[in-house]
């Protein structure tokens, strides 16, 4: 899966993910503890804690893998390998503590039970859930233990672990794919506005380029016989490509032409998305091109700031146009006190320059939590 490690909401998903996975290692470690307690020769459980300590470390190294996306494969399958090596070296070391009186292996085949939906697809994890079952049987009768006790804790201990299991990774994948449809939504937009665009400028140029290459053909055929003729050839020719450029400048002007209210619509989507309760208050009149074109500018790395600099529960966009100038506010929460202009001096500092030039300014505070960025263009008369 292809995700971005910095999205904040997922990050979010995924810790609470992993503390639900931590169950698993509780019974992993819990468990067979009662048995390693229960256990008089020394040696034993000396090398049953040993056994425990690897089977832990690497079963909490998978649980990690699960919910990594970003981990390269050879890692992965890495994990994968290292539990597989714990869990056969637990059959001799763990297997003998506290024969007879604690099913100590079955406590972590029941844990490793449940580990298999995140090792294999369904029909490999049933197989590998009965090879464990047949194991933790082979384990009770070696140390003389209870057969039923055994196969019941590891069979449906285990099978309600891996259920478990299964519904946490299955929720974890759709939040992963959710997000992952969201941002290849966002690249197909982006994509068909630049086709939308090519598909103008082929219409603009494609007929007047064509005409123009024919009279251009023709006054260099002309040349030679007819000058004068070839002379108006020529001049219709750079009249047409006059005209053209004026048309291609103009599409361009539009296609760059900024709606502020939806330049602000767009990020309150982006920040919802991304869980930050967002209002947008639009403009109540219209906002002059080039004002537009300034705010969005600062509209855009607020919004950015908002994701990448708090913990923001909430974000408030409002837009008032008066008489003299058009006024943009961005507050949210989930700012320190104190946080505020100095860390984000660097992108302040390139706003207040791009407004400079055109009188505007831009305040950015933080107090009670509460981040605030005004940026203010005056409007020509």
């Amino acid at each position: 899966m292809s995700v971005d490690p910095a999205d904040h909401r997922l990050r979010r998903a995924r810790r609470v993910t992993l503390l639900s996975l931590a169950t698993n290692v509780w019974t992993t470690v819990l468990l067979p503890a009662v048995g390693l307690a229960r256990e008089p020769d020394p040696v034993r459980v000396a090398l049953g804690a040993a056994g425990l300590l690897g089977f832990t470390v690497a079963q909490v190294a998978v649980l990690h893998a699960a919910v990594t996306p970003w981990l390269p494969v050879p890692a992965r399958r890495r994990r994968h390998a290292a539990l597989t090596v714990a869990a056969l070296l637990s059959l001799p070391l763990l297997g003998p503590v506290a024969a007879g009186s604690w099913p100590t292996w079955a406590w972590l085949g029941a844990s490793l039970v449940g580990m298999t939906p995140l090792l294999f697809r369904p029909v490999v994890a049933a197989v590998a859930a009965a090879g464990v079952l047949a194991a933790s049987a082979a384990v009770t009768w070696w140390t003389d233990g209870p057969l039923t006790t055994a196969l019941l804790v590891t069979g449906l201990v285990g099978a309600g672990t891996a259920a478990l299991t299964w519904v946490q990774v299955w929720f974890w994948d759709l939040l992963v794919e959710a997000r992952q449809g969201q941002a290849a939504q966002a690249r197909l937009a982006a994509a068909e506005e630049r086709l939308r665009f090519a598909r103008d400028v082929h219409d603009l140029l494609g007929h007047d380029l064509t005409v123009i290459a024919l009279k251009a053909e023709l006054a260099e055929r002309l040349a030679p016989t007819d000058p004068d003729r070839a002379a108006r050839e020529a001049a219709q020719a750079r009249r047409l490509a006059a005209t053209a450029l004026t048309r291609v400048r103009a599409a361009v002007h539009g296609y760059r032409a900024v709606d502020l209210a939806e330049q602000a619509a767009a990020v309150g989507e982006v920040l919802r998305s991304s869980g930050v309760r967002t209002t947008v208050v639009p403009p109540s009149g219209e906002v002059p091109g080039p004002v537009a074109a300034d705010l969005a500018a600062v509209l855009r790395e607020a919004g950015t700031n908002v994701l990448r600099h708090s913990r923001a529960g909430w974000c408030r966009i409002e837009i008032t146009r008066e008489d003299t100038a058009v006024t943009l506010t961005v507050r949210n929460d989930g700012v320190r006190d104190g946080d505020g202009p100095d860390r984000l001096s660097g992108g302040l500092r390139g706003l207040s320059d791009r407004l400079a030039p055109v009188g505007g300014r831009v305040r950015a505070d933080a107090a009670d939590g509460v981040f605030s960025l005004v940026a203010t263009v005056p409007v020509a008369r």
